[in-house]
Order: structure tokens, then sequence, then C-alpha cells
């Protein structure tokens, strides 16, 4: 069985970059990690940016980062447990630094069927909580509330004429 330590011993990384791509590599295998976290981490660590960019090029190569696996269980989980929207999503994914490439990839992983069902869950679970003056007023408490969960405005305006509201 090959063991982590059996695989740093091959690479062509300096004795400070080896015991980067450990905890890089630990860090890594607790959860998905995207490029500029790793980045971030070794940063922080101390590795300058061409040792920093050795280390990603090893873990990539390793299959300890991959972007698009990132994205797509990055989109699933906020969309699934956080239920957020696909603006707010992406606006959390660029922050992260992640190409529009992957970015269309990744929400491939959200059903359009599913995406409307969810804003109409929200929007019915939402109304019962409201205290509105009037239905104009219920009406745009609610379009602030999906809007700011990162749902299209379009999509909101359908789910609400769905609903009757």
């Amino acid at each position: 069985m090959l063991y982590l330590s059996d695989k740093i011993q091959g690479m062509k990384l300096s004795q400070e970059q080896k015991i980067a791509f450990s905890k890089a590599a630990f860090f890594c295998s607790q959860a998905e990690k995207c490029t500029s976290e790793i980045q971030e981490k070794l940063k922080l660590w101390g590795l300058n940016e061409d040792d920093s960019q050795a280390v990603i090029d090893e873990l990539k190569t390793e299959k300890y980062i991959d972007d698009e696996r990132f994205a797509r269980a990055y989109v699933k989980d906020k969309f699934r447990f956080n239920h957020w929207g696909k603006q707010k999503i992406e606006f959390m994914l660029r922050a992260k630094k992640i190409n529009q490439e992957i970015l269309e990839l990744a929400f491939e992983e959200i059903e359009d069927e599913s995406y409307l069902d969810e804003i109409k869950r929200l929007l019915t679970e939402k109304a019962k909580s409201i205290k509105a003056k009037d239905q104009f007023d219920k009406r745009n408490k609610l379009m602030r509330f999906a809007l700011g969960r990162g749902f299209e405005s379009g999509k909101i305006y359908a789910a609400l004429k769905e609903l009757g509201i």
C-alpha cells in the first residue's frame, strides 16, 4: 500500500514544499477545497508564490484539488442545505476565483423544476410569518426575501404568480 509519505519522497519539491504539500493534502482530505483557498493557506504558512504554485500543481496532479469537483459540490450543497439561489451561489464562487466555464458546468447540478419548486416552497413558508398591511406590501416583502437568497427576479415573479400572491 502506498502512503502519502511514500508519494512525497518521490516528488521534485524542496523540503519546505513537501511539508506544505503534506499539510495541504491533509487540509484537502477533510473537505472539498478550491485552488484559491489552498493558495491562501499556503501564503498564510509563509510560502512564496512560486513555491505555492509548485505545491498546488502537485495537489492537482494527485487529485487533492479539483475546482470543477469543488464547484459542483458547492452548488449542490448551498442549494440543498442553505436554500440559496443561483445568483448568490455564483457570487460566492466568483469570490473563490472559480472561472465561468466551471460555473456553467456546476450549475448543471440544479434542475430547473426543483429550482422553481424550491422558490415556491421558500415563499410559501415565509408568507406565513410576514406581517403586511396589504397584498402589495406582502408581495414586496416576499420579493426582497427571495432576492436576498439569490433567486432571479423573473423566477420569483413566476413563483409568486403561480402561488397567487
